[in-house]
């Protein structure tokens, strides 16, 4: 008879990194490549919401080993992609996610980095249980 627990997927969650750690978040996930992942999520959110003005992230590990930022607050963002004609609003927290999306399918495709995609993977994957999952999904789309 087969075991049905070893069968049963857990969805990945999200643990929010404290102040004093991180400093090491962005080197422990990608290494050398640091600096160009938080030049090109903020260059994503810039050009996904035209109202962005910059301010303060919240760093998230993920249980599966993958990483993601989003800015703080609780006004919803207008998020438009013009390559899919996506426009629609969405937390702080999902445009973070949707901005990191993007700025992984870039590095992946840019510097030849698995890191990259592997991140992409591991974030696409919390994405699909988020409470945001359809809006974030038609964003990437």
């Amino acid at each position: 008879m087969m075991n049905n627990a070893a069968q049963i997927e857990t969805a990945v969650t999200a643990n929010q990194i404290p102040t004093a750690s991180r400093i090491n978040a962005l080197p422990r996930h990608f290494g050398r490549h640091m600096m160009a992942v938080e030049t090109v999520v903020f260059a994503y959110m810039r050009e996904l919401v035209e109202a962005y003005q910059g301010g303060y992230w919240e760093f998230y590990d993920l249980s599966n080993g993958g990483f993601y930022m989003a800015p703080t607050g609780t006004q919803e963002l207008r998020v438009s992609v013009s390559g899919n004609y996506f426009d629609g609003e969405m937390s702080p927290d999902a445009a973070g996610i949707v901005a990191c999306l993007f700025a992984y399918g870039y590095l992946a495709n840019s510097t030849g980095a698995d890191a990259f995609a592997h991140h992409f993977h591991w974030l696409r994957d919390y994405a699909l249980d988020h409470p945001e999952a359809g809006k974030i999904l038609a964003a990437i789309d």
